[in-house]
């Protein structure tokens, strides 16, 4: 009996040797996009999937799990396994539902693998609609308290942040949600909003149609690409939430395996293809954070938010 069970304990002791020792990763690991398709988080996790595949030796498959401005996504990955073969898209939309009391979950709950983008947020107008200026949309919006509609992405996030900035400075406007990406910029395209706020990148193909028109970006410089457009500093609007975009794992996923994941995701930004996809994006090129700093950075980010929220009394 003692031979038995001295055998046993040696090869229970073998598996979990072996199992310690398991090459990751071994299989794909799946990328929930916690933001429907056709957007800048849609675009950036596909393009972080393809490049970094031939990195990490697997495939990277992206599904799609939109809803509750990032929150339903970011559900689906805190049910799964803290094993680096579940991560998901974080964006500023997702982080700002934090500081207003609509997240079920706190900053420590993930592992903050990159930050992968950071753009500044605009304002977009129709081209051939009726605002040729910011003044002249913000002079409509006091005429007609709440009329103006303005597509974001969703309650409690960046986009719906700023439009209740914007009320208490006077210009009262009312945020219409479209989580879908395609729908919130169909909706101002085809007049049932009168506004749209976006990254400059994901709007890049009416862009170039001469379809939109930025009026106004929410930054404390002008933008290179748009020279002519006026900040909100400029405006006397102190009001820059720069949208970032990054990739996180669950909490107690092993160290090993977040630092593989982040160096995986640093070399497919250091690749061409990744940086001319930035640049087309107008993209900063000072984006990249890695596991080592991503995660602070985003606790002072939660701090800066939540200062905003209770100057502006902004959370009911």
């Amino acid at each position: 009996m003692t031979r038995i069970v001295v055998a046993l304990l040696l090869a229970l002791a073998l598996v979990s040797g072996v199992v310690a020792q398991e090459k990751y990763p071994s299989r794909p690991i799946d990328v929930i996009c916690t933001w429907g398709t056709g957007g800048g988080a849609d675009a950036m996790a596909r393009q972080i999937s393809t490049l970094a595949q031939p990195v990490l030796g697997v495939a990277l498959p992206v599904s799609n799990v939109p809803g509750a401005s990032g929150n339903t996504g970011m559900a689906q990955l805190l049910a799964a396994k803290p094993d680096g073969y579940t991560v998901a898209t974080f964006i500023q939309d997702t982080l700002m539902t934090l500081p207003m009391g609509l997240a079920r979950y706190k900053v420590d709950d993930f592992e903050w693998v990159t930050r992968t983008q950071v753009a500044d947020s605009f304002l977009f107008v129709k081209s051939d609609g009726p605002f040729k200026t910011v003044q002249e949309l913000f002079k409509h919006a006091q005429a007609n308290p709440g009329k103006l509609r303005v597509a974001g992405t969703g309650f409690g996030t960046v986009d719906d942040v700023s439009v209740r900035v914007l009320e208490k400075k006077g210009y009262k406007m009312t945020m219409v949600p479209y989580p879908k990406p395609g729908e919130r910029y169909a909706s101002t395209l085809g007049g049932h909003s009168e506004a749209l706020y976006e990254q400059a990148g994901d709007v890049l193909q009416y862009l170039k149609a001469g379809q939109l028109k930025p009026l106004v970006i929410f930054a404390e410089k002008r933008h290179p690409a748009f020279a002519d457009v006026p900040t909100s500093k400029e405006l006397g609007i102190d009001l820059t939430l720069p949208q970032f975009r990054g990739i996180v794992a669950k909490k107690g996923t092993p160290p090993e395996r977040v630092k593989a994941l982040g160096d995986a995701i640093k070399k497919s930004m250091d690749t061409p293809q990744w940086k001319k996809f930035a640049d087309d994006w107008y993209m900063s090129p000072d984006s990249y954070m890695g596991p080592e700093t991503f995660g602070k950075w985003v606790a002072a980010e939660v701090d800066t938010l939540d200062r905003l929220v209770k100057e502006f009394g902004l959370r009911k």
